[in-house]
């Protein structure tokens, strides 16, 4: 089961303020994702930019969409990282989340859980088509994510085999002065 978790922002998240004891909030998450990591749990995680940098898409069936800029009203409906996990229940990701340090050192540090649809949670609600098409794109995601990483991973070890050479140092034409 796919699950978003999400850090909920802050006043000072919202501000651009990162805690006074940054790097140890940092270990401490490092070592967190680590495990999560090596249980083969976390698919993704990052950290987002206040919404100041970010942009709304209003729509309705009556117009064209609407776009508000950043920053939105409102700080604890906002989000301020997140996490993919593949998790066996929610429950599981509730255990995991219990593990979490606090993601905001001396505020409320919050987390939401969020479980995703399956394909098999949308195959009686949707048309067939549309359900084919959500298979087909699925399966074109996945495939252009292993290229991708493919990819990577070619280049990282061509980085590591062949070390860039330095350019020879230019040597001054012309004869030396004597002293």
């Amino acid at each position: 089961m796919k699950v978003l978790v999400f850090v909920k922002a802050t006043a000072n998240s919202e501000k651009g303020i990162f805690p006074p004891e940054t790097e140890k909030l940092f270990a401490e998450m490092g070592k967190f994702n680590e495990q999560l990591v090596k249980a083969g749990i976390m698919q993704e995680a990052d950290g987002l930019k206040p919404s100041s940098a970010g942009k709304r898409i209003a729509f309705s069936d009556s117009g064209a969409p609407f776009v508000t800029d950043g920053p939105f009203a409102e700080t604890k409906e906002l989000v301020a990282g997140y996490w993919v996990w593949n998790v066996r229940s929610v429950d599981e990701a509730v255990e995991w989340a219990k593990r979490c340090p606090n993601p905001m050192p001396g505020e409320e540090g919050v987390l939401e859980i969020r479980p995703c649809y399956a394909l098999e949670d949308l195959a009686d609600l949707v048309p067939k088509a549309e359900f084919e098409r959500e298979v087909r794109l699925r399966k074109e995601v996945a495939g252009q994510q292993k290229a991708k990483a493919g990819a990577l991973g070619k280049a990282k070890a061509k980085s590591k085999a062949a070390p860039a050479r330095k350019k020879p140092a230019k040597r001054k034409r012309g004869r030396a002065k004597a002293k």
